[in-house]
This record gives structure tokens, sequence and C-alpha cells, in this order.
């Protein structure tokens, strides 16, 4: 293996390479006997006999390798329609392009968008015929992830419609860990919609119970809310997606770096969108390195950023799936290293969006001011651990 070069990982993960476990050994230790929410069909299915059924899920939604809408069609289940979050039913819409409704191809199910200004939450009209909801969407844990905010807005139509919610839990692939910034009130947008750090470390169905718990939706109400939980899972059971959950996060790797790499996208590095390892590398075309990339319209990404531009920096595929997994917390490393070769003028986006990715307008100011990634890091950890204790642990269904 390539050692990279220590001004780019910092000193404390160069030690770390030392001593940890060797990529082939790490990989191999996701847990093959977790069984999802979805698969546990005879506790969910007598809840959802002779009733009218409106399912929010996507490509994600699966029971072993056939579609939930497909195996409750089999199963005489009533689907009158399906809900899609951002990336859409078959998740090949890229990250914030527009989802239409459309009704699908195979099942002939009117397909509804949740994605969009006006469609965040379902609305009166389009839960009229529906009885109950299910809830089958496989996050990544990280509160920029906007499938969450979807969670939250359909438990709030549930809670002013009186419609029960059933959510199908599945492990979070990040649940090993929790870090970043808590969200601070100011902050709050689809990508940052509830007080917790940027890792939160908790699946959907726990997430559900704490929004529930905290009165987070409008007017405190509370959703009526069913989770049908995963068995044999654990928090720190490492768990290996067996379908890619949006088109841009196609491997574990991409799964793990997802929550470190992120914050680049409120600045004017890319994060290889546009190429055959998103989230798995970065690059600018002003950072020191021999290894670069160029962006270029594809799949999951119509109009990449620096599309067309050579890009230097890393390539962090083995990285994401070997080391980071025993580091597990934030790696800032790479943010502050590729602020201090660039233009700091033009470093970030002017339209405050990276504000909203960490959820704390101090954080930008640390980095601007050169604190260095350990001191930017320090200055949040202890309201993580806060969350942790505090808040998170009310509401876990799992060992840790």
């Amino acid at each position: 293996m390539k050692v990279l070069n220590s001004k780019w990982i910092g000193v404390e993960l160069m030690v770390l390479l030392l001593c940890v476990l060797p990529l082939s050994i790490i990989t191999q230790n996701f847990d093959r006997s977790i069984i999802t929410g979805a698969e546990r069909v005879e506790d969910y299915l007598p809840l959802l006999k002779d009733k009218k059924v409106g399912i929010v899920t996507n490509q994600t939604g699966i029971i072993k390798d056939v579609h939930l809408v497909d195996s409750l069609l089999s199963l005489e289940v009533d689907i009158v329609k399906v809900f899609a979050p951002e990336h859409g039913f078959r998740g090949k819409a890229d990250a914030g392009e527009k989802v239409n409704d459309e009704v699908d191809e195979k099942t002939g199910l009117p397909i509804l968008s949740l994605y969009g200004k006006k469609n965040r939450k379902p609305s009166v009209e389009k839960l009229i015929d529906v009885d109950v909801l299910v809830f089958d969407l496989q996050d990544v844990g990280a509160r920029f992830y906007t499938y969450i905010s979807t969670l939250h807005y359909v438990m709030e139509a549930c809670a002013e419609q009186n419609k029960p919610l059933i959510i199908l839990d599945r492990p979070n692939p990040n649940g090993f860990y929790v870090d970043g910034p808590v969200l601070k009130k100011g902050s709050e947008s689809f990508i940052g919609m509830h007080p917790v750090p940027i890792v939160h470390g908790m699946t959907i169905g726990e997430y559900a119970q704490m929004i529930n718990g905290e009165k987070w939706l409008k007017d405190g109400i509370q959703c009526p809310l069913t989770v049908v939980k995963c068995a044999h899972y654990k928090h720190s059971d490492l768990y290996e997606l067996p379908v890619a959950p949006s088109p841009n996060l196609p491997n574990m790797a991409a799964v793990y770096l997802y929550p470190s790499l992120c914050l680049f996208e409120g600045t004017d590095v890319s994060v290889g969108r546009g190429t055959t390892k998103p989230f798995q590398q970065y690059g600018a075309p002003y950072l020191d390195s021999d290894y670069s990339f160029v962006p270029e319209p594809m799949f999951g990404a119509k109009h990449p950023k620096r599309e067309g531009e050579t890009c230097y920096g890393i390539d962090l595929q083995e990285f994401g799936l070997g080391y980071l997994l025993t580091y597990r917390k934030l790696y800032l490393n790479w943010l502050v290293s590729a602020y201090d070769q660039s233009d700091k003028n033009n470093f970030f986006r002017k339209d405050g969006f990276f504000t909203l990715l960490t959820g704390d307008p101090k954080f930008k100011q640390m980095i601007e001011n050169g604190m260095n990634a350990q001191e930017v890091w320090r200055t949040f950890h202890e309201e993580a651990v806060v969350f942790k204790k505090e808040v998170r642990s009310k509401y876990l269904l799992y060992e840790e």
C-alpha cells in the first residue's frame, strides 16, 4: 500500500496507519447475519391486512433481492401509491435534481415525489386514500443526508392526519460512532433540520423515536409510530449495504468517507462527482499532488463541479474501506489542508452552503482563523458526547 504524505493526513493518522489491521481483514468483517426490518414480513404483514397502504421507499427498499413493493404486492397487500425521496423511486436522479411524479412502469403504481420545496410533506389530498404508511429507506447516518429530513415531514403529515406510520428499520452503516458539531439554531435547512451532530449514530427507527420524543415536529405533535426492528444488529457491527443508497455513494468506501468528504460540497473542491470514484477522492486544480482526475458529465452527475478540469488531490478508496473504520470520527485534515493551499477568498461557496452542512457558523470561522484540524475537532467534541449521553441514549433500540 502506498503511504500517503503526512501533510495530507496528519501525524495522528500516520501513527494509526501503522497500528490497524490490514485492509483485507477489516473489509471481511461485515456481519452477514443481520436481518432488516423489511425482511421480518411476518411481524408487520398483519398491520397491513385490509388496509390501503402507501409506501415511502426507493431502490434500497428490498427484501433479499426483491423490491419491497413487489414483495408486498405478491402477498396481496393493497398498495395504493408510492412516495419517493431525493434521487427518486429507482434512485436515478442527481443530488438536488427535481424529482417528478410519475407512474412506475413495472407495477403501474403512482409514484409521488417527496423532494422539492412544495412536495416535502405529503398533503391531505395525497394521503386521503391511505390508511397506513410504510417507510423503508436506507439511511447512511449523516445529518445532511436528506432521507431523515423526508422522515421528519412524513411523520409530521402522519401526526396531523392521524395516519399510522410503520418504519421498517435498517442498520446504519455509520452507526458505530457519533461525531461533529451539533446543529445550531438558525442553521436549519432541508440538509439539517434537528440539533444533532453530523454523524448521529442512529438507525432510521431510532431517529424517528427521537423526533417524536424530543417533540421536534411542528407544535410538538407526535406521530403514531411503529418500528419493526432489525434482528441480530448492534451499532458496533459493520453492515455492507446491498444496494447503493444514492448514485454518488456506489460502494462502502464512499459511504464511510461521506460524512467527512461531504463538507467539501460547500467549497470549490471536487469530491469526485463525475468520475468513477465519487466520494472516494477529492481534488482541485490548485492542490499540490501527483494524483489527478477530471470530472465529466455522467449518470448521477450531469453537471459536476470542476467539469473538464484536471483536479489534483488524493485517492481515498483504501483509506475509506479500512483505516477510517478504526479512526471513528470526522476526519478534517483534508479540509483544512485544502483551505491552506487555496485562494482563501474563493474556497467557501458564497451562498452559505458550507455552514448549512456543518450546522455551526463557527466551524467556517475557525478554519479561516488558522486553527488546525485537531483544534477544530476539539471545539465540538464535547457537544457530540453530550448528545450521545443525554439525547441519543434515550431512543436506542440496539446495543452499542
